[in-house]
């Protein structure tokens, strides 16, 4: 990486010098110019205002092993310090947050057309979203800077996710978010303690009106002043896949893309590990990213379709997944750069196709997730039956939000029969269980 030098600071100092706290963070760059700047709170360049990013020095890791690395350290958000921001350990010992379940499901690889599936359950988390990974983070970040308040915009995840980790470090949480969102999403905020603004708009205009009062109050808002670093603690999900897999990767990747963030930091992740050598791969070999987003709000999808370099923002998003209503992605480039380098895939299934795959989810395999794993789910059905993916390919789909939080998803639909019986001693009746055709045709084919 060489010993270019970081501005912004008193004395000029290497970039492998700036890491602190056992961290290989170096500085942050801007993406345009490539400026350096000390690892301080900002998110563009004082030149010419292009996106910052973190950079690292990994030379100390460079012909080690992970097993080396990693030995002894508990599992979590924090067990991969030298590959993500620094934080102090008064900080991270605030925010502790376990690792979330990898589970194979055959059940479910086979209604999909796939060899081999697995589920990579983020909604297993404390405020039932992987939002925990990045919030959590951002806001231990946020204390080590003196911030006295923080919070973010969000369509619910991030808002209960941001007004936990804020209980957790002593600090008052502000959330904003556009008006209208399920009950279900804005209770945990509440019974976490955090304050909520509902913006009458879209999920943008929420994020407009955080931005200004970022700028005039002194909140530190993790998807917005804090952007840079909030987005590198989403990589510990691609870290615990790999570590888990034991460094050897399913060859498809399923991601949801709202901002894009997620997707982009699992690229990042995936370029960390090949360029320390803990991934015998080269670029062409990385696993297949597949980003997904629903029917009514893809403008990363829609280019990624068309062929396009440019991302046309949808100004009224209409879906069923409302974690991922958002109009203009912030990260939607670097997302639809790492999908075309990755040779990979951008999908936007339909509100019934999502719904499908939920169903199928959590009738197969037990687990519930909300819209935005079902649109990755519904993803691998339509590019297996297009062709697109191999039958004979594995696949890890990331379920990033709990299903209890989206209830109107499913307003009107049948889900299935509901009996009601007498049981008093003069009227007693039993119920028909043939009426429950899941049940007795799962029997029939084995898969109870």
């Amino acid at each position: 990486m060489g010993a270019r030098k970081a501005k912004g600071r008193k004395s000029e100092i290497t970039l492998e010098e700036l890491a602190d706290e056992g961290s290989l963070a170096a500085a942050l760059t801007c993406e345009e110019c490539s400026t350096l700047f000390p690892l301080d709170a900002r998110t563009a360049c004082d030149r010419c205002f292009g996106p910052l990013s973190v950079v690292y020095g990994h030379g100390p890791l460079r012909g080690t092993s992970p097993d080396e690395v990693l030995a002894g350290r508990a599992p979590g958000l924090w067990r991969y310090l030298e590959l993500l921001p620094p934080v102090s350990p008064a900080s991270r010992e605030r925010v502790p947050l376990g690792p979330s379940p990898l589970r194979p499901a055959p059940r479910l690889a086979r209604a999909l057309g796939l060899r081999e599936l697995w589920l990579k359950e983020d909604l297993a988390l404390p405020s039932g979203s992987f939002k925990d990974r990045p919030a959590g983070f951002a806001v231990a970040y946020a204390r080590d800077l003196g911030y006295p308040a923080v919070g973010c915009a969000s369509t619910g995840n991030l808002a209960a996710a941001t007004a936990r980790a804020a209980t957790l470090s002593g600090l008052p949480a502000w959330t904003f978010v556009p008006a209208g969102l399920p009950e279900a999403k804005l209770l945990p905020v509440r019974i976490f303690g955090g304050g909520i603004v509902e913006v009458e708009g879209t999920y943008d205009d929420a994020n407009r009106v955080a931005q200004v009062l970022a700028d005039e109050d002194r909140l530190g808002l993790v998807n917005i002043n804090l952007r840079p670093y909030y987005v590198e603690a989403s990589k510990t999900l691609a870290f615990e896949i790999l570590e888990e897999r034991h460094w050897d990767p399913p060859a498809v990747w399923g991601i949801p893309l709202g901002s894009g963030a997620l997707l982009s930091a699992t690229f990042r992740a995936l370029m960390q590990v090949q360029d320390i050598g803990w991934l015998d791969s080269s670029e062409e070999e990385l696993p297949r990213l597949v980003g997904s987003q629903p029917e009514g709000c893809a403008p990363i999808a829609e280019a990624f379709r068309k062929g396009s370099e440019e991302i046309v923002p949808v100004a009224h998003p209409e879906t069923i997944a409302e974690s991922l209503a958002i109009g203009n992605p912030a990260s939607g480039y670097d997302a639809l750069g790492a999908i075309r380098k990755t040779g990979g895939a951008a999908d936007a299934p339909t509100a019934d196709e999502v719904r499908w795959a939920l169903r199928e989810a959590a009738r197969l395999e037990g687990v519930w997730s909300e819209p935005a794993g079902g649109t990755v789910l519904a993803t691998f059905k339509r590019l297996v039956d297009q062709g697109t993916l191999d039958r004979s390919d594995s696949a890890v789909a990331f379920l990033t939000g709990a299903g209890w939080k989206t209830p109107p998803v499913w307003e009107g639909q049948d889900l299935g029969p509901r009996l009601r019986v007498s049981a008093r001693e003069r009227s007693l009746t039993l119920p028909d269980l043939a009426a429950f055709p899941s049940l007795a045709g799962a029997a029939a084919h084995g898969e109870v």
